[in-house]
């Protein structure tokens, strides 16, 4: 029998590895092909208090009756989700508690039996829900950040604790979940006004995906540049959400090629009014708006800025400067 068949959960620290470094975080486009024999998971950091007073933050440590042991909350991705979606349901399902999706911390990975598990972990302020104890989890702890490391069983545990507390200590007033419009027809089969221009049958379940993943980070306004196909693209999420499409064409790519001075202070005037919002924009745009705001923030992003189609950019913001960057090439089931 090989070392690997041998190791459960209990036994992640001894091969465990940590990628939780940078306020830069990316998920692959193929995540599962990532490791041989992948076992994905998602789930959070949770949180409650307020972070203007961090003296009152709490983080929740889980109890697993069947490990006897105390870690974060996670969970298994199904094959329907991805793992935004994945991070939501198992914390639901193990604590009761419903939660707003923050910062992506990064992912752990180590072997269990005969696979590789890697468990993406984001911060989760707990916004609503009870906890009733379960065959999965039968005690919660809340508990100050060095409380609750020196409680955890796990060291990669105490490490994602220690990454999530130093978020905490630069939080992020406003959020901008940055979307790329889903794919539309093919420009040189539409013989009409290529703003007119609709989604695809990909496209429109791309945007249907869309809606969970979105929704984790509770937006509170929808902005959509002027194409057609961005506005379709929210369009499932404004129904979720019981939202209006404001459809600004600042947020385009042809403000952008005719005065980026002016599409950027519109950028910077929604940045300004704090809160989490979405914008769906195209390809030509994105990855100039990132890189304008990495030159004049403190995330320096030094790697080719990607926007595929259906892709999301969760940008975080303090004080009207970048301090957090995070890249999710596709809100389809990680196949």
């Amino acid at each position: 029998m090989s070392r690997s068949t041998k190791l459960h959960e209990q036994h992640k620290d001894q091969f465990g590895e940590m990628f939780i470094t940078g306020r830069h975080q990316e998920v692959p486009r193929h995540p599962r092909r990532e490791f041989k024999k992948t076992t994905l998971a998602a789930g959070a950091v949770l949180w409650r208090g307020d972070l203007e007073h961090p003296d009152s933050i709490e983080v929740a440590c889980i109890h697993r009756p069947h490990y006897d042991d105390w870690s974060l909350a996670k969970g298994k991705v199904d094959p329907d989700e991805f793992l935004v979606t994945t991070a939501v349901r198992e914390i639901q399902e193990e604590t009761g508690y419903e939660v707003r999706l923050g910062k992506l911390i990064g992912k752990t990975v180590y072997p269990v039996k005969n696979t590789t598990k890697v468990v993406y972990y984001w911060t989760g302020k707990v916004v609503g829900g009870e906890f009733t104890p379960n065959n999965e989890v039968d005690e919660i702890r809340w508990l100050n950040i060095d409380d609750a490391t020196q409680l955890m069983s796990y060291e990669l545990d105490r490490q994602v604790l220690l990454k999530a507390a130093k978020r905490f200590a630069t939080p992020a007033d406003t959020r901008i979940l940055y979307v790329r419009h889903a794919r539309a027809n093919y420009k040189e089969a539409w013989k009409h006004d290529d703003s007119r221009r609709p989604l695809d049958k990909k496209g429109k379940r791309q945007a249907k995906a869309l809606v969970p993943l979105l929704q984790a980070f509770a937006p509170e306004s929808l902005y959509s540049a002027e194409p057609l196909r961005c506005e379709q693209t929210l369009i499932p999420l404004a129904k979720a959400l019981g939202k209006d499409i404001t459809i600004d064409a600042t947020f385009g790519e042809i403000a952008w090629q005719e005065n980026q001075v002016a599409a950027r202070a519109d950028f910077d005037a929604l940045i300004k009014r704090g809160g989490t919002h979405v914008v769906c924009s195209q390809g030509g745009v994105i990855p100039e708006m990132i890189a304008a705001l990495s030159a004049d923030g403190r995330l320096p992003i030094d790697s080719p800025i990607l926007a595929k189609k259906a892709s999301v950019w969760v940008l975080s913001f303090n004080d009207g400067q970048l301090i957090g960057a995070d890249y999710m090439p596709s809100p389809l089931p990680v196949l």
